[in-house]
């Protein structure tokens, strides 16, 4: 799984001296092994910055996000594994980078977020803030992306991008109608 997602070796290793650990404790009794190794590659790529959603890994193996999330809280639980909250900004180049959009998007949604703060949106989903962030650029670059082209990216709701973009402007003081002026 983990050479399908292309993850450097140190997390592949981290990956398997989690799944390693997890049948030490007999933690797999009763769950499948795929969503095990499936929740340790996530804990693997938390733990080394490498941010993959549960979307990403569930694409690469035959288990579900909801299996894949059940399992990883359950090991982190388990074996205390010590995981930090995953950053919006760690996203946006990967999103930019499927999205095929320059540079400048990609440097404005870090000032975007950067200027917000991470105490601001602490409680919102990390995936749904860098992608309204890029939207929130991309308009007001005068790049427009559809909210769906970023949505399908993110791997989160139209929904979602909507209100975390209305949050955004909000807290920036846009317009939403028009970002590119303030209020």
């Amino acid at each position: 799984i983990s050479s399908r997602m292309s993850l450097p070796k140190t997390t592949q290793k981290e990956a398997a001296y989690i799944y390693r650990k997890a049948v030490e404790k007999k933690l797999i009794r009763g769950r499948s092994i795929e969503g095990v190794v499936a929740a340790s590659i996530y804990a693997a790529c938390r733990m080394h910055q490498n941010p993959r959603t549960l979307d990403d890994v569930g694409r690469h193996s035959r288990t579900g996000r909801k299996e894949i999330g059940r399992t990883f809280r359950f090991l982190k639980r388990q074996l205390v594994l010590t995981i930090g909250l995953s950053n919006p900004t760690d996203y946006i180049p990967r999103f930019c980078s499927e999205l095929k959009v320059q540079k400048e998007i990609e440097l404005e949604a870090q000032r975007i977020l950067a200027s917000v703060g991470s105490e601001a949106m602490i409680s919102r989903g990390p995936t749904g803030i860098a992608a309204a962030a890029i939207y929130l650029a991309a308009k007001r670059q005068k790049m427009d992306r559809t909210q769906s082209e970023v949505a399908q990216v993110a791997g989160v709701t139209e929904v979602t991008i909507r209100n975390r973009y209305k949050e955004l402007c909000s807290h920036l003081q846009l317009d939403t109608q028009d970002p590119s002026k303030n209020l």
